[in-house]
């Protein structure tokens, strides 16, 4: 049993040690290679355009805290009253205005840092604070949609929560903290 159990280790390792030693054809990068904005895709820089929210809101929406588009994609199943919905298209607005303007700077941002790169001129200084502008813009637009889903929560009952989060198939009302006005 044990020659068995050896040989079969053997064999899986040798395995893995030949997977890991084969030389690589190519790059998962190289079909990249033609982007104007190396670290962006065409949709990439398309949901920045539009100040959409590419996942940006998952901490709020996975945790029972609305979001204004979804809402009121959902008005009429949540109730939504006219005041209600005023509301939402108001906090819909500014953050999509907010995400546009945001989303066009980190655009911009990363195409400085690409050119610096395509140019020969990137550094460790100029890297330094290339970097540090695209994550400070990263996460200005993360909180543009997440304030928005703390702003959309605050106009809705916990009755509306509840509908929407089932109805957006999560199924569960949302924690206790999340529910206050």
């Amino acid at each position: 049993m044990r020659r068995v159990i050896f040989a079969m280790a053997l064999t899986f390792s040798s395995g893995v040690f030949a997977q890991h030693t084969q030389p690589s054809l190519g790059s998962a990068y190289s079909s990249m290679q033609g982007r104007d904005i190396k670290a962006f895709s065409d949709e990439q820089l398309a949901d920045l355009r539009e100040g959409r929210g590419m996942g940006a809101s998952l901490p709020a929406e996975l945790n029972g805290v609305p979001g204004p588009l979804h809402v009121l994609q959902l008005a009429g199943q949540l109730k939504v009253s006219p005041e209600q919905q005023a509301a939402l298209e108001r906090v819909m607005s500014e953050m999509k205005a907010s995400a546009q303007r945001l989303g066009t700077q980190l655009i911009a941002a990363e195409a400085e840092l690409d050119r610096s790169f395509r140019l020969g001129s990137a550094d460790e200084l100029s890297i330094t604070e290339a970097t540090s502008r695209i994550a400070a813009l990263q996460g200005q637009l993360r909180a543009v949609h997440l304030v928005a889903h703390v702003k959309a929560r605050q106009l809705l009952s916990a009755e509306q929560v509840a509908a929407y989060n089932v109805a957006r198939g999560y199924g569960q009302e949302p924690s206790s903290h999340s529910r206050h006005h």
